[in-house]
């Protein structure tokens, strides 16, 4: 019996060294070495290099300078703590009155873009945080930034063209805009929204 113990106790701390302390080690040491900017957390700096977020989570965009993201439901909003979806399905009055509303919004504060409000404005992701939109709803919202802005149209267009991230090895996802570093970018080349837009 006694030796039936120990060979379960010399298992039990051999796996513990394996499994919990040197392949937890080797995999955040390859991660730092091979990929160091993601392991890090993606950080997104500002030009005076202050850390703005991350290209990996969604954040709320308010003011009509610049792109807003897709709702979000994680939390309070964009809160990367509580990352999850509303779980309102289709049948929900609750989902369909907020998707209504904020169709609503969009449509007012967007009076010349073209078409209807694309669903993924109205429509929050999975996880709530999903920091990127489809070149398309980028493209609806191109007449309020511009205007808000005082620009035209084709320079925050050229902003958007030159962020869209093709499929990743040209066949997996769809291309899409990260809308943080769209943001960005656009108070790079064109100056900030502050004076121009709302809050």
């Amino acid at each position: 019996m006694l030796s039936s113990l120990l060979s379960a106790l010399r298992a039990t701390l051999v796996t513990f060294a394996l499994t919990g302390l040197l392949y937890p080690l080797a995999v955040t040491g390859l991660s730092q070495v091979l990929f160091a900017h993601e392991a890090q957390g993606s950080l997104v700096t500002d030009d005076r290099g202050q850390v703005v977020g991350s290209a990996l989570l969604a954040q709320g965009f308010s003011r009509a300078g610049y792109f807003q993201p897709r709702p979000s439901a994680a939390g309070a909003g964009y809160d990367a703590s509580a990352s999850s979806g509303s779980n309102l399905g289709p049948t929900s009055q609750k989902l369909r009155e907020r998707v209504a509303a904020d169709a609503e919004r969009l449509r007012q504060d967007n009076p010349e873009a073209p078409g209807p409000v694309p669903t993924e404005l109205v429509t929050a992701s999975g996880s709530g945080l999903d920091p990127h939109l489809s070149p398309e709803a980028v493209h609806w919202q191109v007449p309020r930034v511009a205007r808000a802005r005082r620009v035209e149209p084709e320079r925050v267009q050229a902003v958007v063209d030159s962020l869209v991230e093709e499929r990743t090895l040209g066949v997996l996802g769809e291309p899409r805009v990260n809308v943080l570093l769209l943001n960005l970018a656009l108070d790079r080349r064109l100056g900030t929204a502050t004076l121009a837009g709302g809050s």
